[in-house]
């Protein structure tokens, strides 16, 4: 067995058991915590909503255990069951081996089988557990339309990039992934300008906020803030889904301020102001910036790292390939690289977690610690938030900190 060979293997098999031995941890610990409301929440969250929460979290646990061991499995039918080489040699025959239209459809083609088996967890969580749990407000149809527009746009705009990025290392010598990386960061840099205007509006409905004295209160927020944006816009997200939230999208002077159709008919005018100085934080501290600049600088490290394997034979034979071409390269790479990083999520999830506290701290400053307090309360009711998450599981993945934790970090800040 080559040693590359036996490394994958190892780092698969422990990064599935990790995730696994997490999953069962949070599952004990929700389960044990279930019987009763947390002490700090009491009068809050009623103990039914409590118990919704903790059953509800369990089985998205417990479907994302199965979606674990399944990805594994894929994985491993991908390389060392021969299945890149396959789907490889059957293009051959109609395409010219390691030209462009055989690269393009190397990837699409990866791509598309994984959705394929990602597809029955989609339709498990959305129509058994979203509906089980009151979420779920989409239509089959509706379900897959959506789907059929995304997989659109992911050709409308990956062909042209991953034809660009074959190109150049095609024709830029072995300074190829420099030049990659620079239309990678432009290409998302587009995205995000073109996603307010041109792709969001391809799945939900976007009004101006019609209700004039939340405007005129988010106004004068925004005026305390020193912030600009074109427009206050609510979303209808009520048609897919009952969970509430809010957003900033775009950049610069477009930026625009979206609030869930859901959000505005349970939260106070109050609480939805502390919502939003809390997504300003974000923008005030430059978490978003800050954000892409982890991700750009991840992803230059992670083209340097394939500008060398890109030629070494034992990289491709090591994953029982024998197709050593630009597109392969590609897949191979981007489909192994998460699980050698797996231990690069705590230290991901450390990050942004200390973004919301300071998020909250500068809602709390701006808005009012209490309101927020207040807002986040009923979200966490009404999103069916578990109040007691396994605190390992929860330090590894949580974006967002712990209810109880960041609770009692507004209320000091509300004196």
């Amino acid at each position: 067995m080559h040693p590359f060979t036996l490394a994958f293997l190892i780092a698969l098999s422990c990064t599935t058991l990790a995730q696994l031995w997490l999953a069962a941890r949070h599952l004990r610990h929700v389960a044990a915590h279930r019987d009763a409301v947390p002490p700090e929440f009491v009068g809050q969250i009623t103990f039914a909503a409590h118990q919704k929460a903790a059953d509800y979290t369990c089985a998205r646990t417990r479907i994302g255990m199965l979606e674990t061991v399944v990805g594994a499995l894929v994985l491993l039918a991908f390389t060392l069951g021969g299945g890149l080489q396959a789907i490889s040699s059957v293009f051959d025959r109609f395409l010219q081996t390691g030209g462009y239209a055989h690269g393009i459809a190397l990837i699409f083609a990866v791509v598309a089988i994984g959705g394929i088996f990602d597809l029955p967890f989609g339709l498990y969580r959305t129509f058994v557990i979203e509906s089980r749990y009151g979420f779920n407000r989409m239509t089959l149809r509706l379900y897959f339309v959506d789907l059929a527009k995304q997989a659109l746009i992911g050709l409308l705009l990956g062909t042209p990039l991953i034809f660009c990025v074959l190109w150049l290392m095609a024709a830029m010598g072995s300074a190829w992934w420099l030049y990659a990386w620079l239309t990678w960061v432009g290409f998302n840099l587009i995205v995000v300008m073109l996603y307010p205007t041109m792709i969001a509006p391809l799945f939900n409905r976007f009004s101006p906020l019609e209700d004039e004295s939340l405007r005129s209160r988010i106004e004068h927020l925004i005026a305390r803030c020193g912030f600009r944006t074109r427009g206050l816009y609510v979303m209808d997200s009520s048609r897919r889904s009952s969970h509430g939230n809010a957003y900033f999208t775009g950049f610069g002077a477009a930026k625009r301020i979206v609030l869930f159709d859901t959000l505005i008919t349970r939260l106070a005018p109050p609480e939805i102001e502390a919502v939003l100085a809390h997504e300003l934080g974000h923008y005030s501290y430059h978490h978003v910036w800050k954000r892409m600049a982890v991700l750009f600088g991840a992803s230059l490290g992670l083209l340097w790292l394939l500008g060398y394997l890109i030629d070494e034979g034992w990289f491709y034979h090591a994953l029982n390939v024998q197709s050593q071409t630009n597109a392969m390269a590609l897949v191979l790479f981007f489909l192994v690289v998460p699980t050698f990083a797996f231990l690069l999520q705590p230290i991901m999830s450390l990050y942004s977690r200390h973004h919301e506290f300071q998020a909250d701290a500068y809602a709390a400053r701006h808005a009012g610690a209490s309101d927020l307090v207040r807002a986040l309360v009923k979200l966490y009711g009404d999103n069916a938030t578990t109040l007691t998450p396994d605190p390992l599981h929860s330090a590894v993945y949580d974006s967002h900190p712990p209810a109880s934790l960041r609770i009692a970090r507004l209320q000091i800040a509300s004196g």
